[in-house]
């Protein structure tokens, strides 16, 4: 009876992810419409884009976990740095910028940003790569928070199945329907996460008497001379690298091509700021609850084991064995919840991918001319082929183990690309090609160095985690340094682009008190 009720959960949640990737098809047959539903998208479909976007199965069972257990209670902060700086202040900073001047520039990805902005075709194929590289091994990390989940709730069913029933589910759904079948089923998506990580909770902490228990069970935990009481405490056991993890898993969604191009589908100025609410909500709830939970995960140790003071099953163990004994209706939730949480992550990361690839590096490039038709089955042939690559990434992980580190690598390489170009490309008319060359050399080579030669790094940098943060920080002193020095685009061709800010607009008074 209990396996019923998982599997005819999972049935009911399949069945509904399909029938609304058929339902949008109608929406789906130019590019426009494939890749950025029309520009056309609410605030509640955008802002649960964005979170779902934003968190996935390598957050709720991998980072939650480790971060937990290292920093106690204390990792609720990433959670909640998550919700001001990755979302609040990045729709604040960025969408309304990032909304007009990608329309204005006829801009549908973030390499045709770079491309059409700095006016360097170049730029745009270095970036498209940079994109094709980096967010392959993050799609197929995706996968990695499901194999001890699903082995702890289904286990005669092979972890490769699982693999494979959602990576074809997911490309039925973003194939058929593009970008409005995958903003409408990150909403449904993202209210199972809100109500599961809920229910989560507050099942798990039952399980160890209630919060206030808890709190005093993590208080007398003492780990190789951590002083009783750190793993309950305001800043935790160690403050300097929370906060590299703050930073990393805040500020690296600013650069991030597929977090971004939430922005390029808004619909209107009232639609920011319902969004920028929304998502802030979704993420404090969502993300802080993940980090929340994982805070208690010391509390499990005698379940875990440990070796050399991490988990003997490794970090990703911890979440798993602090569900394992719940009522099977919870479980079946969680199934249910992180599916949710990698499909919508997944979704978004096959169709920047393949709209990328298309746009940026086929279409005149490779083939000089591609009607509207084409380039929509190029775009769809290319997610089969991304999500193919990822699965069997993620089906053979025993063999490349390193898989969980490059998600802090790829995020790392990403926003150390991007993000300052990005950012002071939409603000300041003086920001140059080279400096944006510079930028992309910088935090993609920091990153590709720390994964080849780490032991050589200084120990701090070690962490692919700590090194991204160098990476995306170093690019914001690096670009305005370098633009000083290099030379400008031509005066007339920068206004042009910015003549999108000065547009005069109509709005009430209770919006503007005017002159």
């Amino acid at each position: 009876m209990d396996m019923v009720l998982k599997i005819g959960l999972l049935v009911v949640f399949f069945g509904i992810m399909v029938g609304v990737g058929l339902y949008c098809r109608k929406n789906s047959t130019d590019v426009a419409g494939f890749v950025l539903g029309g520009r056309s998208v609410g605030p509640w479909l955008t802002a649960f884009a964005y979170g779902t976007s934003y968190f996935s199965a390598v957050i709720f069972v991998g980072y939650a976990g480790q971060f937990g257990w290292k920093f106690g209670i204390a990792s609720t902060w990433i959670g909640i740095g998550n919700a001001i700086l990755g979302s609040l202040l990045a729709w604040v900073v960025l969408g309304r910028r990032t909304r007009l001047m990608s329309q204005h520039l006829g801009t549908a990805t973030m390499p045709e940003f770079f491309g059409k902005r700095f006016e360097s075709p170049a730029l745009k194929i270095a970036a498209s790569v940079l994109v094709f590289i980096f967010l392959i091994p993050y799609t197929a990390s995706l996968y990695n928070g499901l194999s001890r989940l699903f082995s702890m709730a289904f286990p005669g069913i092979s972890y490769n199945i699982c693999v494979i029933v959602m990576a074809v589910l997911t490309g039925i759904y973003v194939i058929a329907g593009g970008y409005m079948a995958t903003a409408i089923n990150d909403f449904i998506q993202g209210v199972i996460m809100l109500v599961g990580i809920v229910l989560v909770i507050a099942a798990v902490l039952n399980t160890q008497g209630g919060f206030i228990e808890a709190l005093n069970g993590l208080a007398k935990v003492e780990v190789d001379g951590t002083a009783p009481g750190a793993f309950n405490s305001f800043f935790g056991p160690d403050p300097l690298n929370l906060l590299f993890v703050v930073i990393l898993t805040s500020l690296g969604t600013w650069g991030l091509p597929q977090m971004v191009q939430k922005f390029y589908a808004i619909k209107s100025e009232k639609d920011i700021n319902k969004g920028t609410i929304i998502s802030t909500v979704f993420a404090l709830i969502v993300a802080g609850g993940c980090y929340f939970l994982g805070g208690f995960g010391r509390l499990f140790s005698s379940k875990l084991g440990e070796v050399n003071g991490a988990p003997s099953g490794g970090f990703d163990a911890i979440i798993p064995t602090m569900l394992e004994n719940l009522p099977t209706i919870v479980i079946a939730v969680v199934i249910v919840l992180v599916l949710s949480a990698s499909m919508s992550t997944l979704s978004s990361l096959v169709l920047a991918s393949s709209s990328t690839l298309t746009l940026d590096m086929i279409k005149g490039h490779i083939v000089k001319k591609m009607s509207e038709k084409k380039q929509v089955f190029i775009m769809r042939v290319l997610i089969v082929v991304f999500i193919v690559i990822s699965a069997v990434i993620a089906i053979n992980k025993d063999k490349l183990g390193y898989i969980a580190d490059m998600m802090g690598i790829s995020w790392g390489a990403l926003a150390g690309a991007f993000l300052a170009p990005f950012l002071l490309g939409l603000y300041s008319k003086k920001i140059t090609k080279a400096a944006c060359w510079a930028s992309f050399i910088f935090g993609a080579g920091l990153m590709v160095a720390n994964m080849l030669f780490r032991a050589y790094f200084p120990e701090i940098l070690q962490s692919p985690i700590n090194s991204g943060v160098i990476a995306m920080l170093g690019g914001l002193v690096i670009v305005p340094i370098v633009s000083i020095f290099t030379p400008k685009q031509k005066k007339e061709n920068v206004e042009a682009m910015f003549e999108c800010y000065q547009k005069d607009v109509t709005v009430k008074s209770k919006e503007s008190l005017g002159d």
